[in-house]
């Protein structure tokens, strides 16, 4: 292939290698789990399609005191022959923007100037990132094409008002960046609508990509094998059948009302796993404690969850719909899930493509009847048509998702922004409220 069809990319986010996250997850109060998925599956979404990419990466950590380490330091990592740098900065409040500012700044023009890459595709919307895009699409030198995987400024609830204040500036500075961008790369239409409506667009809501079988490996800090809830032996049916729950364990996610909904099914052969960690933690374990059949939350890496997933009878994602962040947003959990062979119950998000229809078990409302009603639905059906409809879910993420698809939709999308005037579209800055969100950002 000419380069013309496969652009060289530099990739600029927060694609780190496994031993550094490692360290993030163990020590901050966040988990970047998905950012970390999701960057390493359009790294070899790009490889698939032929294109040569390259690393200009920060460490996902949250601001001190939630993630207490202060200083990270530049260097040099390899991972899965992918030669990347790491951005060093100061993780203090202001500090964090203009360190990341300044070092990616340097790195990224040199790095630019050294190798010649044809698009600077940027994961997040991160404003430190998209200046230095927008300096770069001043300069017409390379295509700036934004990954918009987040709406800008979510305000959370614990924040002051100095910080809610710093996030409307950020929220500002990031719709002034996306103006002098090429195209944006979205998980959901109403991303571009929003914030970059005169850009070109490509939606890509997920990239199914799960981990080798050989890579399954318990979390550094918990058991590989998880708790089984607490039945007495005499009490315990020859089969159980696994309800189980993976994210992260707040009421922002419905976890709260997936325990309420399963509590309210009498069947003894039911068990219910949540793997996550979150606001609901300790909740969750006094759930335990009050009904045998659920297990005590873990947490477990995701070359070691996904095998879990794959025996469950259902997975659940329980996520409230009338969330202002909701419309942005498409759960990864559900092409994971889709991707286990198993049938996935899910709410009726606005960001779900119609063509995932045919392939999840929509509850009727996101309250815990809805979910309990549409959960009994699933576990009554017969194993082979249970089995039936989650093979045919898996071979549709595979097919139509997977890094082979996914990067040749990116790579035809990349390839045609390359043939089109420089720049950005233009277009007013619509002034919008900030979404809320309760979850930590980057």
């Amino acid at each position: 292939m000419t380069d013309e069809r496969c652009p060289r990319v530099l990739l600029l986010g927060f694609t780190i290698g496994d031993d550094l996250f490692r360290h993030i997850v163990a020590h901050d109060v966040v988990m970047p789990t998905q950012t970390h998925t999701f960057a390493w599956a359009l790294v070899r979404s790009i490889r698939a399609a032929g294109g040569p990419v390259r690393l200009l990466s920060a460490a996902p950590a949250s601001t001190f005191p939630r993630n207490r380490q202060i200083r990270f330091r530049s260097g040099r990592f390899e991972q899965d022959n992918v030669q990347g740098e790491l951005l060093g900065f100061v993780n203090l409040l202001g500090l964090k923007h203009l360190t990341r500012f300044v070092a990616v700044v340097r790195a990224g023009s040199r790095t630019l100037r050294q190798h010649g890459d044809d698009v600077l595709l940027i994961h997040g919307v991160h404003s430190p990132f998209l200046w230095f895009g927008a300096l770069v699409a001043w300069r017409r030198s390379v295509r700036v094409v934004p990954v918009l995987t987040d709406p800008p400024g979510v305000v959370l609830p614990e924040d002051g008002r100095i910080v809610r204040a710093l996030r409307r500036l950020d929220h500002t500075l990031v719709r002034l960046a996306l103006r002098q961008c090429s195209g944006v790369v979205v998980l959901t239409t109403a991303l571009a609508e929003d914030f970059a409506p005169s850009l070109p667009r490509l939606v890509m809501e997920g990239i199914c990509d799960p981990p080798p079988a050989e890579a399954s490996t318990a979390h550094p800090t918990r058991p590989l094998v998880s708790a089984r809830p607490r039945v007495a032996p005499d009490e315990a049916p020859a089969v159980c059948r696994d309800v189980v729950y993976a994210g992260g364990l707040t009421r922002a996610y419905g976890v709260d009302r997936l325990v309420e909904a399963f509590r309210g099914m009498d069947d003894p052969d039911l068990r219910l796993f949540l793997f996550g960690r979150g606001e609901l933690e300790e909740w969750s374990r006094t759930q335990a404690e009050a009904d045998p059949r659920i297990a005590a939350p873990e947490l477990l890496d995701r070359a070691a969850l996904m095998p879990r997933l794959a025996r469950a009878s259902v997975l659940v994602n329980p996520r409230p719909v009338d969330q202002s962040f909701v419309r942005y947003s498409f759960p990864s959990k559900l092409i994971e899930y889709l991707s286990t062979g198993v049938p996935v119950v899910t709410t009726r998000l606005p960001g779900i493509p119609p063509d995932y229809d045919p392939y999840l078990c929509f509850a009727e409302s996101d309250t815990a009847k809805g979910l309990r009603d549409v959960l009994l639905r699933v576990l009554a059906m017969a194993p082979e048509e249970r089995a039936a409809l989650g093979g045919a879910g898996a071979a549709f993420v595979r097919r139509t998702r997977g890094p082979e698809a996914q990067g040749e939709r990116l790579r035809s999308f990349l390839a045609d922004l390359m043939t089109a005037p420089p720049g950005g579209g233009g277009g007013s800055v619509e002034k919008r409220g900030l979404p809320q969100h309760p979850r930590g950002r980057r």
